[in-house]
């Protein structure tokens, strides 16, 4: 479909993720019989986690800052393609807090109607977006190979109509400017 737009985004999410205010199985608050903050026996605010729980709550952080960093170099990358600000699973680590665990962020794909030039222009934007990431997941990956097909089939058009004029491609062949 060629008005589709697909998300770019990282490893799917870990196990159990959760959206914001939301406990184990997406009911308000934390699991049954456990105090989703942590807190101590009373009532006290204080949080106190065993050492496993603080191993899991240093990865969820290393996780949410990764996540967050892949979403925002789609984002900075594509610049004219990027249709919607990142969106996040989320995961409620042993202190009660969420972090962000896998997230996405929407590509305009589609061709520009009538104009294999700038269909062209944006595939190379699509692709940029796309592989902006240090580590480009799978489906970073498939978008960035539908734009470079898209890219293909633009140029495959401009040299159709370069041929139905008469005329040569102008400087470089149209397939250096693909890449």
């Amino acid at each position: 479909m060629a008005d589709a737009i697909p998300s770019l985004s990282p490893t799917p999410p870990t196990a159990d993720p959760v959206r914001a205010g939301q406990g184990a199985g997406g009911k308000p608050g934390g699991a049954q019989g456990a105090d989703p903050k942590g807190r101590k026996a009373g009532g006290a605010d204080t949080l106190e986690l065993s050492p496993e729980a603080k191993a899991q709550v240093a990865k969820l952080q290393a996780r949410d800052a990764a996540v967050k960093a892949h979403e925002a170099a789609h984002i900075a990358a594509g610049a004219g393609v990027v249709t919607s600000g990142a969106s996040y699973a989320y995961q409620r680590g042993p202190d009660g807090r969420n972090y962000a665990v896998g997230g996405e962020v929407s590509v305009d794909t589609s061709p520009v109607k009538g104009n294999p030039q700038a269909t062209l222009a944006k595939a190379s934007r699509i692709m940029a977006a796309a592989m902006a990431p240090a580590d480009p997941s799978g489906q970073d990956r498939s978008v960035a190979a539908a734009a470079s097909s898209m890219a293909s089939q633009a140029a495959v058009e401009l040299a159709a109509k370069g041929a139905k004029q008469g005329g040569k491609p102008s400087s470089g062949s149209l397939i250096d400017t693909v890449g």
